[in-house]
C-alpha cells in the first residue's frame, strides 16, 4: 500500500507548504456522523457555562443555520469544507501538557484527553476548538491509539502559519491552556465504504525543504530497523543547504518525489493515501491516474 502526504498539512490545514510523504499501508475508511448532525445534537453540558470551554459552544455552532445548512460570508473554513465529513458524536476537554519544538516552524502538543470515552483511529484527525478564537482548527493526530489508552495522552504536531488556530498554538499557547476536540474521519474516492486490507509491506516517501523540517525522522528510522522488510522510507529534500548527517545519507533523494519514483509500487494490491493542501493532492491524484492507479485506490485527508 503506498500513501503520499503532506505531513505538515496534518497540522496547519491552510499551509503552502511544499513537503510531502509517501506510504504503503492498508487502511480502513470508517464513518460516524456529519458536521450538521452532531451540532444540532450536542448538549450544553458538554461545555458548561462555568468551565473555561463554555465559550467554545459559540464555535461550535456558529457554523450552522437552523436547517443544518453552513453559510458564512467568509472564506471557506476547516468546518465548512470538511461539513460533509464523518465525525465522531464525543467532544472531549483537553489540558495542554507539554509543548515541544520539532523543528523552527513545528510544534508538538501533548494533550490529556479529559473524556475516557474518547477514541481515534490511526490516520484520523480532529477538529480544534480554542476558547475565545471563533476558528475552528484541523490537524492530523500524530501519535498512536496506543498512547492514549495508556496515558490519556493524544499528540498534535502544527507547523506555524497564519491560520488563527495555529497561530495561537505557536504564539499564545501555554502549558495547562483548555481545548477541545472532536475526532474526524479520512476521505477517499469511495466514501462511506469501508476498505479491510491484510497489512503488508509500507513504503513511505517523505519530502520537505530540508531535513531539519523532516519531522519524526528518528521515528521513521527506528521503524525501519524494527520491521526490516516490512517498512521502508525515501526521504526527499529540495532546497537543502547543508550537509547531511551520515545516519540520513542512505535514504535521502535531492528533489520531488516523481513519477518514476510511484510507477514502480503500482499493483493491484497496493492503495495508496495522499495528504496536503489542495493543489498537491489534485498533482499527485492526477500522477496516479497517469500511471494507471484505479481511483478506488487512492485515499485522502480532505480537511483542509
Amino acid at each position: 500500500m503506498l500513501h503520499v502526504t503532506n505531513i505538515y498539512d496534518f497540522f496547519s490545514g491552510t499551509s503552502d507548504s511544499e513537503d510531502c510523504l509517501i506510504m504503503m499501508a492498508h487502511a480502513t475508511i470508517y464513518v460516524g456522523c456529519t458536521v450538521p448532525q452532531l451540532l444540532r445534537g450536542a448538549q450544553s453540558w458538554i461545555f458548561p457555562s462555568h468551565s473555561p470551554l463554555g465559550v467554545l459552544r459559540h464555535s461550535a455552532f456558529c457554523y450552522c443555520t437552523g436547517n443544518g445548512t453552513i453559510k458564512s460570508k467568509r472564506k471557506m473554513d476547516h468546518l465548512e469544507r470538511t461539513a460533509n465529513n464523518f465525525r465522531q458524536e464525543v467532544i472531549t476537554q483537553a489540558k495542554v501538557c507539554g509543548i515541544t519544538n520539532e523543528s523552527e516552524t513545528v510544534k508538538r502538543l501533548r494533550l490529556a484527553i479529559a473524556n475516557k470515552d474518547f477514541t481515534f483511529k490511526a490516520g484520523q484527525w480532529v477538529d480544534f476548538f480554542i476558547p475565545g478564537v471563533s476558528v475552528v482548527g484541523g490537524f492530523s493526530i500524530c501519535s498512536s491509539p496506543g498512547l492514549l489508552q495508556r496515558e490519556g495522552i493524544l499528540e498534535l504536531a502544527v507547523k506555524h502559519t497564519a491560520h488563527p488556530p495555529a497561530h495561537w498554538i505557536h504564539t499564545e499557547c501555554t502549558l495547562d491552556s483548555e481545548v477541545a476536540l472532536r475526532v474526524g474521519d479520512l476521505h477517499g474516492y469511495q466514501e462511506g465504504k469501508g476498505n479491510r486490507h491484510k497489512l503488508g509491506t509500507a513504503k513511505l516517501y517523505y519530502s520537505a525543504k530540508n531535513t531539519s523540517e523532516l519531522l519524526f525522522k528518528k521515528n521513521i528510522l527506528g521503524l525501519m530497523k524494527a520491521f526490516p522488510g516490512k517498512i521502508s522510507c525515501c526521504f526527499h529534500v529540495t532546497q537543502q543547504r547543508s550537509q547531511i548527517c551520515k545516519e540520513l545519507q542512505p535514504h535521502i533523494t535531492e528533489g520531488r518525489i516523481s513519477e518514476k519514483d510511484l510507477e514502480k509500487h503500482v499493483s493491484n494490491d497496493t492503495s495508496w493515501y495522499i495528504c496536503g493542501p489542495p493543489p498537491m493532492i489534485e498533482s499527485i491524484s492526477k500522477l496516479l491516474t497517469n500511471i494507471g492507479v484505479p481511483r478506488n485506490r487512492v485515499f485522502f485527508e480532505k480537511w483542509w
